[in-house]
C-alpha cells in the first residue's frame, strides 16, 4: 500500500471535538478511521440508550428557553455562523477530508451548502414564523390567525456521505424554528458535525440546544426516534423502512431522504460535450456516493457514439488519488464494506454480458477503498446494477430510439430522487422533466442546479423518501401549525328556532360569496 497522506487535524484536536458528546462520564470508545490509508484518526463515546435519553431531556429544557428568543435573535447565530463556517472553511475541509476520503472539491460543496442554508433561512424565517391572519368563516366576523409554534426536540440521523450537509444543514432550519435538535451523525462521519456543534456555540448558540450522540444506529435510533417530536433521516430505503415503521409506532411525524437509482437523458439535439462533461460530475462526484448522483444514462440513437466517445474520454481525464488539497478529482469510497458492493456489482454484470467501457478496476496502488470511475454498457435487467442502487463510480449507458422510450426507461424504477435531461432546447427539457418521475430534475446540468435552489424543495418519490427539505416546507414541517378563530359577531351553529330560515340564510350567504369571489380580483 502507499504512503498515504499524513492527516492534518492533530488527535489533540480530535480529542477536543469528542468531548462534545453528550455523555460526560467514561463510556467505551469507538474508533473513527481515515478512509486514505484506514488508519484511526480518533475515537467518540459509544452512546448508550440512557445518553440519548439524558440528550433529549436536556435539549428539551434548553430548547423551551430557546422557542421564547424572539426570531430575530435566533437568525443574528446563523448570521454569525455563515460567515464563521467561510472563514474557517479549511480547518473543516481537513475534517471532512480525514474522515469521508473525499476530494477536496466535493468536501467544499459541503460548506457551500451549509453557508447557503443559513443565508437562506436567516432570510425568510422572520416572515414565515410571524402569525398571519386568514380568511375567516365569515368576512368581518370571524378573525381568524395561523400561528406556528416549535414542534420541541427534533431528532437528525444522518449518513456518513455528506456528513456536514446532510447533517448541520438539516439543523439549521430546525433550530431557527426554535426547536432544540439531537443529532446522532454516523458511526464513521462524526467529527464533522461536532466541528460544526463547537462553531454553533461560539456564534452563540446556547449549551444543550444542540446535542450530539454518537455510537451504532441500531441501537440508538429507536430510543432517539421514540423521545423526540420529529426525525429527519437520511439514508438507505431499507434503514428508511425501519425508521418509518418505528415512527409510526411511536406516532413521530418524520421526513425520510432515501435512496436513488437516478437516471440522466440525453436528447437527439444535446450539446454532446456539454452533456458528457455534465454526466461525469454527476456520475463520480463524491467517488459516486451520492444519493442525487447518476448511476444511469439514456442517449438518443443519433447521437449515442459521440456521446459515448465523450464520455470515456472525460471520465478517463479523471484524476483518481488521495490529498488534502484541490490537486485529483474524485478521492475514496469510504470503506470495504462500500468497496466490496462496487466490486460485486460490477462483476456480477461482467459475468452477465456487460461491457467495461473505461474504469473496472479498485486501485489498491492508491489506497484501500480506492475504485476507478467506471462506465459499463450492455447492461441487462438480470444483473444486480441495473435496478439496485450502487452508491459507488459506476454508470450504466443505454441507447434509445427516441425520447419517450428514454422516459419510460427512466421512470422503470422503484426510485424516484433525482434526474437530468441533457438538450439545446431548454423548453423541451423542461417538458421532457415534468414527465419524469422524480422529486428533482436538471435540465442541462446533473444535480447541483435542483440542490442549489434552496427556495424550492428537494425530496423523493416512489421508494426515495417521504417529505421534502429545502424550501419554507423545510422550515415549517418543524412546527406545530396552529389556527386560532375568534368569533366576533353572532354565532355559527344555527339557532335553537328557524332552523329552516337559517338553512335557507346560510345558502343564500354561501351562493353570494362565490359570486362575490369570482369579480373580486
Amino acid at each position: 500500500m502507499p504512503d498515504a497522506p499524513s492527516v492534518p487535524v492533530s488527535t489533540d484536536r480530535f480529542d477536543a471535538l469528542a468531548r462534545l458528546v453528550t455523555p460526560q462520564a467514561d463510556r467505551q470508545q469507538l474508533s473513527v478511521r481515515a478512509p486514505y490509508d484506514d488508519s484511526v484518526v480518533g475515537t467518540v463515546p459509544l452512546c448508550s440508550p440512557d445518553d440519548v435519553q439524558a440528550a433529549v431531556t436536556d435539549a428539551r429544557t434548553a430548547g423551551d428557553e430557546w422557542a421564547a428568543w424572539p426570531v430575530e435573535d435566533r437568525v443574528a447565530v446563523f448570521h454569525r455562523f455563515h460567515d464563521a463556517l467561510l472563514d474557517r472553511r479549511e480547518s473543516l475541509l481537513d475534517v471532512i477530508q480525514s474522515e469521508t476520503g473525499k476530494a477536496r472539491a466535493d468536501a467544499l460543496e459541503e460548506i457551500l451548502d451549509a453557508a447557503a442554508t443559513a443565508r437562506y433561512y436567516t432570510t425568510i424565517a422572520e416572515r414565515e414564523l410571524t402569525s398571519t391572519h386568514r380568511a375567516g368563516a365569515i368576512p368581518l366576523m370571524t378573525k381568524t390567525v395561523e400561528h406556528h409554534h416549535p414542534v420541541g426536540v427534533v431528532g437528525i440521523i444522518s449518513p456518513w456521505n455528506y456528513p456536514l450537509s446532510l447533517s448541520v444543514s438539516e439543523a439549521i432550519p430546525a433550530l431557527l424554528a426554535g426547536n432544540a435538535v439531537v443529532l446522532k451523525p454516523d458511526e464513521g462521519t462524526p467529527f464533522t458535525a461536532l466541528w460544526a456543534l463547537e462553531l454553533l456555540r461560539e456564534c452563540g448558540l446556547p449549551d444543550d440546544v444542540f446535542q450530539v450522540v454518537t455510537g451504532e444506529g441500531p441501537r440508538l435510533g429507536e430510543p432517539l426516534i421514540e423521545q423526540v417530536a420529529y426525525v429527519s433521516f437520511t439514508g438507505s430505503t431499507e434503514v428508511g423502512r425501519i425508521v418509518a415503521e418505528t415512527a409510526g409506532r411511536h406516532l413521530t411525524d418524520c421526513s425520510l431522504e432515501l435512496g436513488g437509482k437516478n437516471p440522466l437523458l440525453v436528447l437527439d439535439d444535446a450539446d454532446v460535450e456539454k452533456a458528457a462533461r455534465g454526466a461525469v460530475r454527476g456520475c463520480f462526484a463524491n467517488a459516486g456516493q451520492l444519493c442525487i448522483s447518476i448511476e444511469r444514462i439514456y442517449v438518443h440513437e443519433t447521437v449515442a457514439d459521440e456521446f459515448r466517445d465523450a464520455l470515456i474520454r472525460e471520465t478517463r481525464g479523471l484524476t483518481l488519488d488521495a490529498g488534502y488539497d484541490y490537486g485529483h478529482d474524485v478521492g475514496s469510497l469510504l470503506d470495504r464494506e462500500l468497496l466490496e458492493k462496487v466490486t460485486t456489482h460490477v462483476e456480477d454484470a461482467v459475468e452477465k454480458g456487460a461491457t467495461v467501457l473505461t474504469g473496472g478496476r479498485a486501485r489498491p496502488d492508491l489506497g484501500p477503498y480506492f475504485y476507478e470511475p467506471t462506465v459499463l454498457t450492455d447492461v441487462t435487467p438480470e444483473m444486480t446494477l441495473a435496478d439496485e442502487e450502487t452508491f459507488g463510480p459506476v454508470v450504466s449507458l443505454y441507447e434509445v430510439e427516441s425520447v419517450s422510450e428514454a422516459i419510460d426507461r427512466a421512470n422503470d424504477s422503484a426510485y424516484g430522487l433525482n434526474a437530468s435531461v441533457w438538450t439545446a432546447r431548454p423548453q423541451r427539457g423542461e417538458q421532457v422533466a415534468a414527465r419524469l418521475d422524480a422529486g428533482t430534475v436538471n435540465v442541462n446540468e446533473a444535480y447541483a442546479a435542483a440542490w442549489a435552489s434552496i427556495d424550492a424543495p428537494m425530496g423523493g418519490m416512489k421508494d426515495s423518501g417521504v417529505g421534502r427539505r429545502h424550501g419554507r416546507h423545510g422550515l415549517l414541517k418543524y412546527t406545530e401549525s396552529q389556527t386560532v378563530a375568534t368569533q366576533r359577531l353572532g354565532l355559527l351553529s344555527p339557532p335553537k328556532r328557524g332552523k329552516q330560515v337559517w338553512a335557507t340564510g346560510a345558502t343564500l350567504g354561501l351562493r353570494a360569496w362565490k359570486r362575490l369571489a369570482e369579480v373580486l380580483p
